[in-house]
């Protein structure tokens, strides 16, 4: 299917809050569902880019997104429309349930709920890495940069910091040889 952009800043406004509204334990799974999957905005590969420069950028990746697709599609208009509909619907949930355990916080059920909760999110977020990875498991050299980042920041504890540029420096340089 050929994706279609949104016709209006309202529409962005209204796909992603429908995001933000959903996205409990995690929105990457949401948004992907909804941009990808349900609106047909993007495809799945210019999503993937998209959201590789949104992880580069500070603060949350898929804030950034609503930002940088809002304003490629209506410009600042459409940035904002794109990051109030997204943080809106949850900046709501959190207060209410905030309120709520404060008062329900000891109790052993509800902490019950909160760890499957959390669970559930996880479960959700490894999904959607696996669906979202399909395309890199083709292209050994993608492979070796993510296996490469993964023993340098989670097994050798090397900073984020340290390694991020130059696995962007290796991943330009294996883009421009088309071997990612």
């Amino acid at each position: 299917m050929t994706p279609t952009p949104p016709r209006s800043a309202l529409e962005v406004f209204l796909g992603f809050a429908s995001i933000g509204a959903r996205s409990f334990g995690g929105v990457l799974p949401w948004a992907h569902r909804v941009i990808v999957e349900e609106r047909h905005w993007m495809a799945r590969e210019d999503f993937l880019d998209v959201l590789a420069l949104c992880q580069f950028l500070p603060g949350p990746n898929i804030a950034n997104m609503a930002v940088v697709l809002g304003r490629r599609w209506f410009g600042l208009r459409g940035a904002v429309a794109g990051f109030v509909g997204l943080m809106g619907p949850p900046f709501v949930w959190v207060l209410a349930l905030a309120a709520l355990y404060a008062d329900w916080a000891a109790q052993p059920d509800v902490r019950a709920i909160v760890q499957g909760v959390g669970i559930a999110g996880g479960g959700l977020f490894l999904g959607t890495a696996l669906k979202l990875g399909t395309p890199l498991a083709k292209k050994p050299a993608a492979l070796a940069v993510i296996g490469g980042c993964f023993v340098a920041v989670g097994l050798l504890r090397v900073s984020l910091l340290a390694v991020l540029p130059v696995a962007v420096v290796v991943s330009l340089v294996l883009a421009r040889q088309r071997l990612v």
